[in-house]
């Protein structure tokens, strides 16, 4: 084999090697953080959805099995933390009510939306820093919608939020100091915050293009009002026990009721 050949020869394997690796990549998981496929091309002739024919979900995210327990804080390295609390702190990742449902779940429909228009909240979304603790632990709001982040307590935090599609940010608040405003311009879930400061302090965000979310109380209950007609994915997320998803079909001006159930046997 001549020189020239072995070279085209080389050249040859160089311009395969990348396609096989691309290739690979495209078989990734899906990422439980992806945004929601709801975020449609411009389209000028958007429309408010009709109250008239618009139904409703209500429904219950359940959970089956032993849940993990919540954890002592221990602020004890920290005596303004820990004097805000006459007993404890617990850990916020798994809350349970008593008829076994579970909190702090996003619950959230996944559908063609492109055809509705949605107004952004005027009120901000706040996540406040009471207790050295983040309130709420879960939080949703729209994008374009203001997030508001206030500190209460009488001590510094340092607010580090890392989203994978928006912008992050990473900054300190001092007793009394100013909120933080941040604005998100994607859909997002599970924008993971915390306080680089107090490493107990934890707290996600989710981010929608649509008004079509709840975040759950420890009674697990939610409610999507002014649903339009159609068939949708319901979905939730929760941080430790992951997604869960089913259709759900909403007949004009007719509430449907749905349940989601977690169990102990999703945690990876």
């Amino acid at each position: 084999m001549s020189h020239r050949e072995k070279r085209r020869g080389w050249l040859a394997v160089a311009a395969v090697v990348p396609v096989v690796f691309f290739a690979g990549a495209c078989k990734e998981k899906p990422n439980a953080f992806a945004p929601p496929d709801d975020e449609p091309a411009a389209n000028a002739g958007r429309k408010p959805v009709d109250p008239k024919t618009a139904g409703s979900i209500t429904g219950v995210v359940k959970f089956d099995g032993v849940p993990r327990r919540a954890r002592n804080i221990n602020m004890a390295s920290v005596p303004n933390c820990a004097k805000l609390h006459a007993t404890p702190a617990k850990s916020e990742d798994v809350v349970t009510g008593e008829n076994g449902t579970l909190g702090n779940v996003v619950v959230y429909l996944r559908g063609d939306f492109a055809q509705y228009s949605f107004d952004i909240p005027q009120a901000p979304a706040i996540l406040d820093q009471n207790g050295c603790m983040y309130a709420p632990h879960a939080i949703a709001l729209m994008k374009g919608q203001h997030l508001r982040v206030t500190n209460s307590d009488q001590t510094t935090h340092n607010v580090n939020a890392a989203p994978r599609i928006n912008r992050g940010w990473n900054q300190s608040q001092g007793e009394g100091s100013a909120a933080a405003d941040e604005v998100f311009e994607h859909a997002e879930i599970g924008i993971p915050v915390k306080c680089n400061i107090h490493p107990w302090m934890k707290s996600y965000i989710a981010v929608f293009a649509n008004p079509y979310f709840w975040v759950t109380a420890p009674d697990g209950s939610f409610k999507l009002e002014n649903v339009p007609p159609g068939t949708y994915k319901l979905t939730a997320w929760h941080e430790v026990y992951g997604a869960k998803e089913q259709d759900v079909t909403v007949s004009a001006s007719q509430e449907e009721t749905a349940s989601i159930t977690f169990s102990d046997k999703d945690h990876p």
